[in-house]
């Protein structure tokens, strides 16, 4: 049998890698193979150098790195099968829960919120990312590639858009605009001048790129140019009015002829709370308890946006909340049905404060304060 020196294993290894295999593990694959060809085959002093190369003509047909390309291909096409399943599982689950999140949030039952957002990161994060690693094999030109990745961007930036503005968070507008300026000016020039070049496809592009204008132009039309900046400046105006007619309220003078103290103790119970609420809004939004009446020149005007973490479970908001909740119920069992008032703060609980703006949660307050200062003067 014969016995291959440490001289003649680098001198094969050195061999298959000056052939073109660059894998490590490759290399040490085929050395073994033909270490062990070669001890088993060859003549105790026979001919090394000339088995050899008649041993390793024997892996290959033209050149020996075809085999580290087939290799390689093998490699592509098991992660390739593996991505696509995974892209196509994920792209079932993520419109299962967008789905069934918005049948929810139509319904108002709970946990639409989270059903929604489960979907949104699952196609965001998982599904479109996939779309453009496994399209990207099949393509070959790099600019088709860069409509690809574009497109694929595009998607992402449209379902982020779509979560902050059902969770009412900060941004969503900004977002928006990106998303249709990327879409309107990047996506669709693109994929036109890209598509047209080729002639068996030159119809088809056509097609498409005219249906993506008039998709564009729907977008835009569903989009308000006015700038949002606008529409926060009148929202926090209506509140800076409804603040100011609670005051004039208040300085009215009270009918004390069917005075109630237990009432009077209840209505103003309520009103600090509403008070305590509405300053804790405005100093997530501003870093102060009010609205100063110059907020406009100072840019300090209220961004509508969800309601912080101070009014999840458990914490401070949430529990001020539910003590305004038994404040009116407790307010109205007092009261007779022409002086009782309508206890919005009810609907909102069992899990939907999260769901409120802040622009609502402050309006609703301020009309509950309002109803109870005006029952006080009557």
């Amino acid at each position: 049998m014969y016995r291959i020196s440490d001289q003649q294993i680098d001198y094969i290894l050195n061999d298959i890698g000056a052939r073109g295999v660059e894998m490590e593990s490759l290399q040490q694959n085929l050395l073994d193979h033909v270490c062990c060809i070669i001890e088993n085959n060859l003549e105790e002093n026979g001919d090394f150098e000339s088995f050899y190369k008649k041993t390793i003509e024997t892996f290959y047909k033209d050149e020996l790195w075809e085999i580290e390309e087939e290799t390689l291909l093998l490699l592509t096409y098991k992660n390739y099968y593996t991505m696509k399943k995974i892209m196509i599982n994920s792209g079932i689950a993520a419109a299962t829960f967008f789905i069934i999140g918005s049948f929810f949030k139509f319904m108002h039952w709970p946990g639409a919120s989270v059903l929604i957002m489960l979907g949104m990161i699952i196609g965001t994060l998982i599904f479109l990312p996939l779309i453009f690693l496994t399209k990207k094999s099949e393509t070959t030109e790099s600019r088709g590639k860069l409509v690809l990745g574009i497109g694929v961007i595009n998607g992402i930036l449209f379902c982020a858009y779509s979560l902050f503005k059902v969770m009412h968070w900060p941004y969503a507008s900004n977002l928006w605009f990106i998303t249709l300026g990327l879409f309107s000016f990047v996506f669709i020039p693109l994929y036109f001048f890209n598509g047209i070049k080729n002639p068996a496809n030159k119809i088809n592009t056509i097609t498409t790129t005219i249906i993506l204008i008039m998709l564009a132009g729907v977008f835009f039309l569903q989009t308000s140019l006015k700038s949002s900046t606008q529409f926060h400046i009148a929202k926090t105006n209506n509140y800076l009015q409804d603040e100011a007619l609670i005051k004039k309220s208040k300085s009215i003078k009270n009918d004390t002829t069917q005075k109630n103290n237990a009432l009077n103790t209840v209505s103003k119970d309520i009103e600090e709370t509403c008070v305590k609420i509405k300053e804790m809004i405005i100093f997530d939004e501003l870093g102060q308890k009010s609205i100063p009446a110059d907020f406009e020149s100072n840019n300090m005007w209220v961004e509508e946006s969800g309601l912080k973490d101070e009014f999840k479970d458990g914490r401070e908001g949430e529990q001020m909340i539910i003590k305004l909740n038994e404040l009116i119920n407790k307010y109205n069992s007092m009261c007779d049905d022409n002086r009782k008032i309508p206890n919005t703060i009810e609907k909102i609980l069992n899990g939907k404060i999260m769901q409120q703006s802040n622009y609502n949660m402050l309006s609703s307050l301020s009309q509950i304060e309002l109803h109870v200062i005006v029952n006080d003067k009557i």
